[in-house]
């Protein structure tokens, strides 16, 4: 499903902050060389990211899946100077792509890449984080919400992406499609949580924003 038509979202894009060259190239590369990808998050997303990592900037970062590493570029884009951004991906094939993108970026030594679950590794991170980006398996998004809240404190920000899922969410369920299922759950729990207070942004896929109280 397209929520907007192919020119109001070229518009949108010459109309908001230029994408950076380095990210252009990735996107480039990401296109070459890796599957599906279409689940980079591209230029207008990214600036989305960026400008909101800038106005709340974050002195810890947790972002849960990396892929090849576009969305963690532009969150790293609002850390305070001396802050650092903890990314996971369990596709360890991706990960030297990552920090060569990491590097030239500038902000490859703010960066600590994770290989593996993140339901294994976050409780491992002995960090509370002003800002969480979830965007990886759709059927664990509960499951890393919980894991994550346990590393935030009042005022920390949940990032979840996808949350419109093609606008599938809206439409008949179909009894094998699992992450649908799951994001349609997760929709709901967000918005009824009394731990967060939620806003689902209509951007690109579904961007849903939570504050944790």
């Amino acid at each position: 499903m397209h929520f907007l038509s192919t020119i109001l979202e070229n518009y949108i894009a010459e109309h908001s902050e230029e994408e950076p060259e380095l990210l252009k190239e990735l996107t480039r590369e990401t296109h070459l060389k890796v599957v599906r990808p279409r689940m980079i998050t591209g230029h207008f997303q990214g600036r989305v990211l960026s400008m909101l990592s800038k106005i709340i900037s974050p002195e810890r970062i947790l972002e849960i899946g990396t892929y090849t590493g576009y969305s963690a570029i532009c969150l790293a884009e609002g850390l305070q100077k001396d802050g650092t951004l903890h990314t996971i991906e369990i596709n360890e094939e991706l990960s030297e792509m990552q920090k060569s993108y990491f590097d030239r970026s500038g902000y490859g030594p703010q960066i600590k890449q994770h290989i593996g679950d993140a339901l294994d590794i976050i409780p491992q991170l002995d960090e509370v984080f002003d800002l969480i980006f979830i965007d990886a398996h759709k059927v664990s998004y509960g499951a890393f919400f919980e894991a994550a809240l346990e590393k935030t404190k009042s005022g920390s920000i949940i990032l979840s992406d996808n949350v419109l899922w093609s606008g599938k969410v809206v439409e008949p369920l179909e009894k094998s499609d699992m992450a649908t299922e799951a994001l349609m759950k997760y929709n709901l729990k967000l918005k009824n949580d009394p731990r967060v207070e939620t806003v689902l942004l209509p951007i690109r896929d579904g961007l849903t924003l939570s504050r944790v109280l």
